[in-house]
């Protein structure tokens, strides 16, 4: 299994803080924020994969482009960045040492911070 950064979704991620679409949350607060299976379909089938990608900071490149199982480490609910998914992401890669991501996912929790 090779995970590497999705570079998109990392730029679509410090846009969306630029832009202050941000929900600044607790750790604790993903469980409840995460979108579930049926709101991953739905966004998918309105906005298609291209769209879909930009809201996972991993890319598993060993399987196809088309399926969910290619994205992960998921950082918002398709409309604001969550601070408890930033949190989540970084410590779940930090722990499968995906280097690249976890340093991605800690830039983005230090420009949420600042503002």
């Amino acid at each position: 299994m090779t995970v590497k950064l999705n570079q998109k979704a990392f730029d679509h991620a410090k846009g969306l803080i630029d832009a202050g679409r941000t929900a600044k949350d607790e750790r604790d607060d993903w469980s409840e924020h995460a979108p579930t299976a049926d709101q991953e379909n739905t966004y998918l089938d309105k906005h298609g994969w291209q769209d879909y990608s930009q809201w996972y900071l991993g890319l598993e490149t060993d399987m196809d482009e088309e399926t969910k199982g290619r994205y992960k480490f998921p950082y918002g609910d398709f409309r604001r960045l969550h601070r408890c998914g930033v949190i989540s992401a970084e410590s779940r890669a930090a722990q499968n040492d995906y280097d690249d991501v976890a340093k991605a996912l800690k830039t983005l929790l230090e420009l949420l911070d600042s503002d």
